[in-house]
């Protein structure tokens, strides 16, 4: 009998986290014995009818229990007479997320001084030296819509308009984020993410923490910063707010609802002193202080309603 589920999709999003995610996932398939299947295709989100009954049918043949990974937009399995598998994901702020693959894509990491060279070869060396700010204030289309609709597109799904920023495509994300995923964290609270993981699908996740707090493995996964990071000028960051505003409408719908999650199961969502803010920065909504203790709904009964969606 397969551990339930037995089938989980992790259509990770660029630069939050997700290099850090498979280097564990990849410790855990060998020590629960999973089947841990993996993309080399990095750079292809949308697909075509076709290419997503393929993938789905490829996926859908995978020996169980398996954790499929790769960056891609949602797909619903359903639509195509497969099973739906369980979903997670892991999101992070969406100005932060932007700057870290600006930068990644010119300088790459800790891996190697030359492996951005090998991730982006044909970049002009004034592209590769474009300065964050003439990028930004000068409306470059790197640095401007829709190339900044970028996390909305992974759970809203393959439809054309899932790709036009809009309130359309918020919603739907929105929609699928309740009904497909089990669980979508947020990369500024990862210890608490693979603690809630480690709950929910024990079979793929038992140990994650540990393995992750390890020093060995610290040491791995600091090898994935993105280096010659710089911080752009207020004025700068300001214009981003305003380009990425359905953006940030999700982060912060997807942080209140891990955070209500987080209740649910004892944890604390601790506020910090905030810094003083520059008018520009959106306020981000109340954060929940203490967990929820007067609930007595039984968690093995609240899991197995979700895995039943």
């Amino acid at each position: 009998v397969l551990p339930f589920p037995s089938q989980v999709v992790y259509n990770r999003v660029g630069k939050c986290g997700s290099r850090t995610v498979v280097l564990l996932l990849r410790i855990l398939s060998e020590k629960h014995g999973f089947n841990l299947v993996t993309s080399d295709i990095h750079n292809k989100t949308r697909l075509t009818k076709s290419e997503q009954m393929e993938l789905i049918k490829n996926i859908s043949t995978a020996e169980q229990p398996y954790l499929f990974t790769r960056h891609v937009h949602f797909l619903n399995f359903s639509r195509f007479g497969g099973d739906q598998p369980v979903y997670i994901n892991i999101i992070r702020d969406p100005v932060n997320r932007f700057l870290s693959n600006y930068f990644f894509r010119r300088f790459g990491d800790w891996r190697g001084e030359q492996n951005h060279m090998i991730r982006t070869p044909s970049m002009r060396q004034e592209e590769r030296y474009l300065d964050i700010n003439v990028c930004i204030l000068e409306n470059y289309p790197e640095c401007s819509n829709p190339r900044l609709f970028y996390i909305i597109p992974y759970f809203c799904g393959q439809h054309p308009r899932c790709r036009e920023p809009g309130e359309w495509a918020l919603e739907r994300a929105k929609l699928n984020v309740n009904e497909n995923f089990l669980l979508v964290g947020i990369l500024e609270e990862l210890e608490d993410v693979l603690l809630l993981l480690e709950r929910f699908l024990p079979h793929y996740f038992k140990d994650v923490l540990s393995i992750y707090k390890n020093p060995e493995h610290r040491k791995l996964g600091n090898l994935t910063v993105t280096v010659k990071k710089t911080v752009p000028s207020p004025e700068a960051i300001q214009i981003l707010y305003q380009r990425m505003r359905y953006e940030y409408e999700f982060y912060y719908y997807v942080k209140e609802q891990f955070h209500l999650l987080k209740r649910k199961f004892g944890l604390k969502s601790y506020i910090r002193k905030p810094r003083p803010r520059p008018e520009f920065f959106i306020p981000s909504p109340l954060e929940t202080e203490e967990p929820i203790d007067d609930e007595e709904e039984d968690d093995e009964k609240w899991l197995e309603d979700i895995y039943k969606r």
